[in-house]
């Protein structure tokens, strides 16, 4: 029998996922995540608001991709491709409430290779990180 190494997939290449529990409630961290505040945490600054389905985005970055699918207060699904890739990568957030707050899900598919895999699931962490403290101190 044959094992893939962790995070290798038959059909998206490498993935990462990574998810965090924040202490508060669900419409408020999805308002969040689509506020320019938000989107220049998760995502780079430059991206336009209001996200719509089919909108291709830039960031100051270069970073660049297309909304394929938006349910408010779900999830939102895009690709991302860093001007250093030759092909874009599948990005999903997803939410869910729970007794203690919101689940945060970062879900990273189509990357290059172990170290890139190993790359996202730092900035992932960050990017928690940053949302947790943003919306601990939201007034």
């Amino acid at each position: 029998m044959t094992t893939s190494p962790v995070g290798k997939t038959k059909d998206a290449g490498w993935q990462i996922g990574v998810s965090r529990t924040v202490p508060a409630d669900l419409d408020a961290v999805w308002d969040y995540l689509v506020s320019t505040d938000g989107l220049t945490t998760w995502l780079g600054d430059g991206v336009e608001t209001p996200l719509q389905v089919g909108q291709h985005y830039r960031t100051d970055g270069d970073v660049h991709g297309e909304i394929r699918s938006l349910h408010a207060y779900d999830r939102v699904r895009l690709t991302w491709q860093p001007p250093d890739r030759d092909h874009h990568a599948t990005v999903q957030i997803a939410l869910s409430a729970t007794k203690s707050g919101c689940t945060i899900q970062f879900h990273t598919e189509r990357l290059a290779n172990a170290d890139e895999r190993e790359r996202m699931r730092t900035h992932w962490k960050k990017v928690a990180d940053t949302i947790e403290h943003d919306l601990a101190n939201r007034t």
